[in-house]
């Protein structure tokens, strides 16, 4: 049902989207160019690679969650995956889901059977969660805005939250922002980013203790789908047909370019250092010369 590695399509592709990529950028391959791994999606998401770099990711409207392995080869992970968006591994290689669909968070086993972590807060469900991140003690940040019918939602914002270690309440600690949607931090702990996609700001904080954030900033101006960051900590942000590449302190440092407008992305494979790309029906690879923070 799904084509992979669709040759003929891969050399028009390379034509479209090679020119846009600098051949002497510090983050791209020497003479890399996007290849199309697969595609005839709906809409693909939500990118998670596993210990071995392997990629699972989610086709919302399709209900189905995927996986795309190191030997070049698509499997079905998950059928009926309640809506899932955004996917994450923590630091144990357990698989953490933002089921969208379902309003909750949960916990997949290899199979892909699902465990509830939280399912509500104040006594409604969840919006419908979109993104998420696991720090290091196994607590998880997650965003929960809500696209298509926003006039029934159950929870009174479009907020971010957090879940404690073993708790089975969700915490809302973000909630100042238009609709959040992106979200990750770094691997020492230290800080975490949001970006508020209709607002169209990114967002940097400190983070103070699990849960806890300070020092909010803008670290750019521009909303964001999906966000990933590499192994410097830059910070790779989504809008219409390009990958914006962010340093630390905001500046920009790279604009990579697709065929068709990236939903999110992550970095996976065997070295962690290729660029696995969902936009829209299909997912892209892009060879790279950095790897990632995950």
């Amino acid at each position: 049902m799904k084509s992979t590695m669709l040759r003929s399509l891969m050399g028009v592709l390379a034509l479209l989207a090679g020119p846009a990529l600098a051949q002497d950028t510090d983050l791209v391959a020497s003479g890399a160019e996007v290849e199309l791994l697969t595609d005839g999606f709906i809409f693909t998401e939500g990118p998670a690679a596993d210990a071995e770099g392997n990629v699972y990711f989610s086709d919302i409207p399709a209900n189905t969650n995927y996986l795309w392995t190191n030997d070049g080869e698509l499997q079905t992970f998950r059928e009926n995956s309640n809506g899932t968006n955004g996917l994450f591994f923590d630091r144990n290689w357990q698989l953490f889901a933002a089921e969208g669909g379902a309003g909750r968070i949960t916990a997949l086993d290899s199979n892909g059977q699902a465990t509830v972590v939280v399912d509500e807060h104040n006594g409604q469900r969840f919006n419908s969660p979109n993104d998420l991140w696991v720090d290091a003690e196994g607590g998880i940040y997650f965003t929960d805005p809500r696209y298509g019918d926003e006039s029934n939602n159950p929870q009174p914002g479009y907020y971010v939250y957090y879940v404690a270690p073993g708790a089975d309440e969700a915490e809302a600690i973000i909630t100042d922002l238009v609709k959040p949607n992106g979200i990750i931090g770094t691997r020492d702990g230290q800080t975490l980013y949001v970006a508020d996609h209709l607002g169209n700001e990114t967002y940097a904080y400190d983070i103070s203790a699990p849960g806890e954030l300070t020092n909010k900033r803008l670290l750019a101006s521009q909303g964001s789908d999906g966000v990933t960051l590499d192994e410097h900590g830059n910070l790779y942000l989504t809008g219409g047909n390009n990958i914006t590449v962010y340093s630390p302190t905001g500046e920009l440092l790279e604009t990579l370019s697709f065929p068709l407008a990236p939903a999110n992305m992550t970095f996976g494979g065997p070295d962690r250092d290729v660029l696995f790309v969902t936009a829209r029906s299909s997912l892209f690879a892009l060879p790279m010369n950095v790897k990632g923070m995950y």
